[in-house]
């Protein structure tokens, strides 16, 4: 699964309109598919249980809750070209909390034993991949804020307002992981997907979506905890 997301993502620049938004689809059910599925096969069903619990039903209800009142993410709608939606919100961007909040709870506990210090860790690692995330689904059209007011240099559309509400529902998000299985039988597909997704949306927001701003911005926040990952990693290798 890990394989067949990444030749899903890179084929993703090299197309383009009703296309593009398919394998936009279909990269989230695959990453579902495979945070979901390392989950049970490394920690039990259990821990699988409570990941789509927390992360796939909690994504839903804060997406739902934020697009109705606009907290905590701002004024935002999505467009309808992600499908079927439910509460107004496409059925598959719940997916897409479940697909990142895993690998990085898993990276979290790489770099750190300290349970409170994990829960940090954690959700910066996931905050901070919305750096790339919502510059990029904005300029393919598939949700946008009225009035973004105060943003990031170089991406207007995204008021700053969203980033912390991000930031501390995922913070939530991975307080409540913390029933899981802290150890797994082989931890290392979701530390090549929480690193293959850093390196390659770096590259492809830089050189592939023209969007120069939101590969330095998220190059910087989710180095934070990539940088620091990759570096053990190498150092327990060596």
């Amino acid at each position: 699964m890990l394989a067949a997301l990444v030749l899903v993502e890179i084929a993703y620049p090299l197309v383009h309109g009703g296309t593009r938004a398919v394998l936009t689809v279909a990269t989230v059910v695959v990453g579902y598919l495979l945070s979901v599925g390392h989950a049970w096969l490394s920690r039990g069903p259990r821990t699988a249980a409570v990941l789509i619990l927390v992360t796939t039903g909690g994504g839903f209800a804060v997406e739902a809750a934020g697009r109705a009142t606009g907290y905590p993410f701002g004024d935002y709608d999505y467009t309808g070209s992600l499908g079927p939606r439910l509460l107004g919100v496409p059925l598959v961007i719940p997916l897409a909390w479940t697909w990142m909040a895993w690998p990085a709870w898993v990276a979290a506990a790489r770099l750190t034993t300290r349970p409170w210090l994990r829960t940090g860790v954690a959700g910066l690692g996931l905050a901070a991949w919305d750096l790339f995330l919502d510059p990029q689904m904005v300029g393919e059209g598939h949700w946008r804020w009225d009035s973004p007011g105060a943003a990031l240099p170089g991406v207007p559309e995204i008021p700053i307002t969203n980033y912390l509400g991000w930031l501390v529902v995922a913070w939530v998000l991975a307080a409540a992981l913390t029933v899981t299985a802290e150890n797994g039988s082989d931890d290392r597909p979701m530390y090549a997907l929480y690193l293959w997704t850093y390196g390659s949306s770096v590259l492809a927001h830089a050189v592939f979506l023209g969007l120069p701003a939101s590969a330095a911005w998220g190059a910087a926040g989710m180095g934070l905890v990539a940088v620091p990952l990759a570096v053990t990693l190498w150092r327990s290798r060596s």
